[in-house]
């Protein structure tokens, strides 16, 4: 009987992982030379700095977006304000219409009671004829020095007038009733030893007029000066 001996199979090579050869890349490398080390030590090596790379750009952009993002919130928030109050004024703009109309009647019919620099002396003539027309006797009427204010001006005038109680009362009431403004100031009254029932009354009459043109260059330019010289100063 005849036998043939078949060939052994060759066996497939063990791919082994010799860890004392790895770990022999990775002793006595020198820091301060990369390039000499092998080269699984250099892989690893770039790896970890690719790594360290891409995380620190990660951050950074990730950064930046939340910062972005704040802003946007802000602004959003600012907007929304913004919103309701203009649509609250769009919802009232008729209202706001018509009491801008009054307020806007109202700085008309107050400035009708200013006089101008022209109409002073009619004014003036007018508070003596009320004291006049209540039979008083003015003993002292002399206007002071005018006070010019930003968008008016103010004239003061010392008022000494003596009648009886009642006619002194109509007298303050009808100048309350002037078409111009006039107001009395530091009243004192005091009866007159010399005369029985008649009373003294003192006062500091205080009429206004508005400024022309001119008088409202001259005061801006007179507080730019002013501005001016402060800041200099400084």
């Amino acid at each position: 009987m005849t036998t043939f001996n078949q060939p052994k199979r060759a066996g497939r090579p063990a791919l082994r992982l010799d860890l004392g050869q790895l770990r022999a890349q990775f002793t006595g490398l020198n820091p301060r030379d990369p390039a000499s080390w092998p080269a699984l030590p250099r892989l690893a090596l770039l790896l970890l700095v690719s790594l360290l790379v891409v995380l620190v750009l990660w951050f950074a952009v990730l950064q930046g977006y939340q910062d972005a993002l704040a802003a946007e919130l802000a602004r959003e928030a600012q907007l929304r304000s913004e919103f309701q109050l203009k649509l609250a004024k769009a919802v009232n703009l008729e209202a706001l219409k018509k009491q801008r109309e009054q307020v806007r009647q109202y700085v008309n019919q107050l400035e009708k009671q200013l006089p101008s620099k022209a109409e002073m002396d009619a004014l003036l003539s007018d508070i003596n004829q009320a004291g006049l027309g209540r039979s008083l006797q003015f003993d002292l009427f002399r206007p002071g020095q005018v006070a010019v204010k930003e968008y008016y001006a103010e004239l003061p005038i010392a008022v000494r007038v003596s009648g009886r109680y009642h006619d002194i009362g109509a007298f303050v009431a009808d100048v309350a009733k002037l078409s111009r403004i006039v107001t009395l100031n530091n009243l004192n009254i005091q009866p007159l030893p010399q005369r029985e029932g008649v009373l003294a009354m003192d006062a500091t009459a205080k009429t206004f007029r508005y400024l022309d043109a001119d008088e409202v260059a001259a005061q801006r330019l007179a507080a730019a000066a002013a501005a001016k010289a402060k800041a200099a100063k400084k």
